[in-house]
């Protein structure tokens, strides 16, 4: 035999050794993403582009319908960051039906203990008695984490109400969430995503308490000695504050910011019958961007998701069931993707979720080298927490 059929006789076998490590993975790695596979996808996922807002610049952001559960537009959607106060949409999915509203409790100091240093207030003070309602209101209108620890301490303290968020977290099959504390501030490793922060306002909106909470503009709040002063919700698409005008047929939901995460805001607003959620995550701009962008998305969802191909669908809680649409391949039309939006490359999908595809080798070994970053990655600062 030549020396060139040789080589091709060598090459060919070399490259005949090396395919199943190109493409095959081992068996236990395969396995759907919840929602559908285009959800773990870098780029815009969206049936249609028409009308898409172009200026988007979210590191994560999620477009759905309330109803059917259909994402009509994703970015990102899996993407593990900080939550802020948005993540107080699942302590009051976890806490908010254990104590009746008209309930009264008398705050004490040790109720107030251990409340990061730079958290939004409402102004809650010891000695002062305070309805159940009351307290709600704190954490709903001003995102204040007083009221988030009394509420905590009443339910049996910080540390038992956290391993029911995380337990919640999973019934909810918001696999992407980690709760450190139940108040969102930027404690190391407290995450979440567009995906898992829409499921935790849909399944909260379905609740006529957490729904008329989220929806109150004003409330009197008690400033001890028999007297209350006004507090107003900081949600600006549901107030029309700070040269943003209120939203049409905005319901709620829960707006946060620190110095860590930046911005996040999850909305949900109703328009001719229908209702969608949108959550909008760390747009990096000014503090106006996390409600401009949401409003554009909306805006776009109620003129375009009507006919909109879905890219996936938020999946309902454990003890609801599945159907063939919640979650696994196949969820969602063929892939498709518009124009990539702005923000830096994402780091992945969650531990527990297969890389969009096929599973290579190549995205297995980034996946792995991405959690060996992640468990090696320094704690963060903790930053100032204002909504």
């Amino acid at each position: 035999m030549c020396d060139s059929a040789r080589l091709s006789r060598r090459t060919l076998l070399a490259l005949a050794a090396a395919v199943p490590v190109a493409v095959a993975a081992p068996a236990s790695a395969a396995g759907p993403v919840l929602g559908g596979d285009r959800l773990a996808g870098n780029a815009v996922q969206v049936g249609s582009a028409a009308g898409l807002p172009r200026r988007l610049t979210a590191r994560s952001w999620l477009v759905a319908d309330h109803d059917t559960g259909e994402v009509l537009a994703a970015y990102r959607a899996h993407r593990r960051l900080p939550p802020a106060s948005t993540l107080k949409m699942l302590f009051a999915d976890t806490v908010l039906d254990r104590f009746p509203r008209g309930g009264r409790h008398t705050v004490t100091a040790a109720d107030l203990a251990g409340i990061p240093a730079g958290s939004s207030l409402v102004g809650i003070q010891a000695g002062t008695t305070y309805t159940v309602d009351q307290l709600w209101q704190g954490v709903f209108l001003r995102s204040g984490n007083d009221a988030v620890h009394v509420l905590a301490h009443m339910n049996g303290g910080v540390a038992r109400t956290v391993a029911q968020m995380r337990a919640k977290a999973r019934e909810l099959r918001a696999l992407d969430t980690h709760v450190v504390s139940p108040d969102g501030f930027d404690h190391p490793g407290q995450l979440s995503s567009a995906y898992d922060l829409t499921l935790f306002a849909r399944h909260g909106l379905r609740d006529p308490g957490f729904r008329a909470y989220c929806r109150t503009r004003t409330a009197d709040f008690p400033a001890g000695g028999g007297k209350t002063f006004q507090i107003q919700n900081t949600d600006r698409l549901l107030s029309g504050a700070w040269g943003l005008r209120a939203y049409p047929g905005l319901i709620g939901v829960k707006n946060g910011y620190t110095s860590h995460a930046g911005n996040t805001y999850t909305g949900a607003a109703t328009r001719g019958g229908r209702t969608l959620l949108v959550t909008v995550m760390h747009p990096g701009n000014s503090a106006n961007a996390v409600y401009e962008q949401a409003a554009a998305l909306l805006d776009w969802g109620f003129a375009q998701g009507a006919s909109a191909r879905p890219v996936g669908a938020l999946v309902e809680p454990v003890s609801e069931g599945q159907g063939a649409v919640s979650e696994g391949r196949g969820a969602g039309p063929s892939p498709m993707s518009g124009s990539v939006a702005g923000g830096t490359v994402a780091r992945g999908p969650s531990a527990g979720r297969l890389v969009e595809g096929a599973g290579t080798a190549v995205a297995l070994l980034a996946g792995g080298a991405w959690a060996l970053r992640r468990r090696r990655a320094p704690g963060r600062a903790r930053g100032r927490h204002r909504e």
